[in-house]
């Protein structure tokens, strides 16, 4: 075959891609459980770290059932899902299923510490760009804010992904999700800065005023939503 004619080009040029994408294709396969084990170690680092253990990926892994002694799979109204792994279940999903006019299923990682019991919740909500999600964890009185930490995937880096740093999710320790008289509000980022007696609000970001409220109503939602189970608990 001449190398200088177009056939040639067009069949080397398929060739070759056919050859990449092969190889891309048994290197994406081939990496899959390790992409996994690696997402699965980040996951359990951040919920410890919502109960102050501080660790790196890999001891998470190791340590994680040290500190959460169950995992439970809740439905709205309160009632337990025993069928479902609350590991494996993908927020993403879930919130999808409101457009379906589906139940949803959430987990709740009950953790012991020093002797105490604290419920540690995951977050899944929008930002200015794209999702954003976290962990909140409650003390024993499913009032009061133990930790929380928050992540994002695409908020603008020194304005809406601050939520990351760590004075952010700070902000949240000590504060309560109910009244004194025991009515819902949750917590709320207060643009310009809640004050200092507060303990329903904490400080926006300046200039990422989008991805606050996103906050708000992210912790809103999913906390609203774990209500009936501590009722029923």
């Amino acid at each position: 075959m001449n190398r200088n004619s177009n056939l040639y080009t067009f069949i080397f040029a398929i060739v070759m891609v056919s050859i990449i994408a092969s190889a891309l294709a048994y290197t994406s396969t081939s990496l899959k459980d390790l992409q996994q084990i690696n997402v699965n170690g980040e996951k359990k680092q951040k919920i410890l770290a919502t109960i102050g253990i501080e660790m790196s990926r890999e001891e998470a892994t190791v340590h994680f059932d040290e500190y959460i002694t169950s995992m439970v799979s809740v439905k709205s109204d309160g009632t337990v899902e025993p069928s479902v792994n609350a590991f494996e279940i993908d927020l993403k999903k879930e919130l999808k299923r409101d457009y379906d006019q589906k139940p949803q299923t959430m987990p709740i990682y009950i953790a012991k510490k020093e002797g105490k019991t604290f419920y540690v919740l995951p977050l899944y909500g929008s930002g200015l760009w794209d999702a954003i999600w976290g962990y909140i964890a409650l003390e024993e009185d499913e009032n009061t804010v133990y930790g929380a930490n928050f992540d994002h995937k695409g908020e603008t880096p020194g304005l809406g992904a601050e939520i990351t740093q760590g004075w952010f999710g700070e902000q949240f320790i000590g504060d309560k999700i109910n009244t004194k008289e025991g009515e819902f509000v949750s917590i709320k980022v207060v643009k310009g800065g809640a004050k200092v007696s507060d303990l329903h609000g904490v400080d926006g970001i300046s200039g990422g005023t989008i991805t606050s409220d996103g906050v708000t109503d992210m912790v809103y939602d999913r906390l609203e939503y774990y209500l009936p189970y501590f009722k029923n608990n």
